[in-house]
């Protein structure tokens, strides 16, 4: 499979032959600001995308930036240098890095054999498989960081895993997924994803870069896990119970480090959920208003409109008019 995606990711790229005429890069491919600091999802996911995988652009140095999308790199073959945060590292053969929507790093030239797969992934893709997992230790505070917090701390993490064979055709299946999809391919990647996620978490002595996350208390964590798993349900008064805490020292906690209520952060997941439902079911939507966890199906519609800008029922009609 390696030598299959090689053979399709090895020739120039139109944007490697303009860089080898030109030597710059053209930043417009990568943002929409006046100045190469942010790079951009929307230049390389649609609307309805949380996840792809790009070849990184050789041949050129990337000047300081960062993104508004986790960043996960792959070295498929050679090597990848680069300075974060201040620190130089290099990725070498079948090593991985995360990098969340906050650190600046800058990339030097690679050369034409140094293949690096980018992963652009949207944070809320990570919601998804939070649902089914249960995972702890340095990349699930990276993950759970990037999701919910306020703190704009820029994190990254690194994995030797280069003689982890199980992980390495994990992550050939994932890049092959996307490069060539079918009809089942997200699907596939979402549990793809979720699998190279639980396997990093077994494997923390491959882990380096994790004494730059910003460590929340475990009850914090334990909170945004319990709002992913029981949305429907849940409640302040339990989980301050479920963890020996009174109410308004939690609520005050969950401001500080996310800037939203309990409140705002159950219903934030109780509308993504809706959405999900009314685009992917034909349940109707008293029904799903119901199973996200609301009984009044008025409020439902004024918090959804105030959210979405339409109606649940127009934005079930618009989402399937959607290719």
């Amino acid at each position: 499979m390696k030598e299959k995606i090689l053979e399709e990711l090895m020739p120039l790229t139109d944007e490697e032959k303009d860089i080898l005429s030109e030597h710059k890069v053209s930043h417009n491919r990568y943002t929409s600001q006046p100045q190469f600091t942010m790079v951009e999802s929307k230049k390389f996911l649609t609307d309805n995308e949380t996840i792809m995988v790009r070849k990184h652009t050789r041949f050129i140095q990337f000047p300081r930036h960062k993104h508004d999308y986790i960043e996960m790199s792959y070295v498929l073959q050679g090597s990848f240098t680069q300075t974060i945060a201040g620190k130089r590292l290099t990725l070498n053969e079948g090593e991985l890095m995360f990098l969340n929507q906050h650190i600046e790093h800058e990339i030097d030239p690679c050369s034409k054999e140094d293949i690096i797969i980018n992963f652009i992934i949207q944070p809320s893709f990570f919601e998804y498989i939070f649902s089914f997992l249960n995972i702890r230790g340095p990349i699930y505070r990276f993950l759970m960081d990037s999701l919910y917090t306020y703190s704009y701390q820029g994190q990254y993490l690194t994995f030797k895993t280069a003689t982890n064979d199980k992980l390495q055709e994990l992550i050939l299946t994932i890049i092959n997924e996307i490069l060539n999809p079918v009809d089942v391919s997200e699907a596939r990647v979402k549990l793809q994803v979720g699998l190279l996620i639980v396997e990093l978490s077994q494997n923390e002595h491959q882990i380096e870069g994790a004494e730059t996350l910003t460590l929340h208390s475990s009850w914090m964590q334990e909170t945004l896990s319990y709002i992913n798993q029981s949305y429907s349900t849940a409640t302040l008064t339990e989980i301050s119970h479920r963890l020996n805490q009174h109410d308004y020292v939690l609520s005050r906690a969950i401001k500080q480090m996310t800037n939203q209520t309990f409140k705002e952060l159950l219903q934030e997941k109780r509308l993504t959920v809706a959405c999900d439902l009314m685009t992917k079911t034909d349940l109707p939507i008293t029904m799903v208003v119901n199973q996200v966890g609301y009984d009044n199906v008025s409020y439902f519609y004024r918090i959804f409109q105030k959210r979405y800008g339409m109606t649940p029922k127009k934005f079930r009609e618009s989402s399937r008019d959607l290719p």
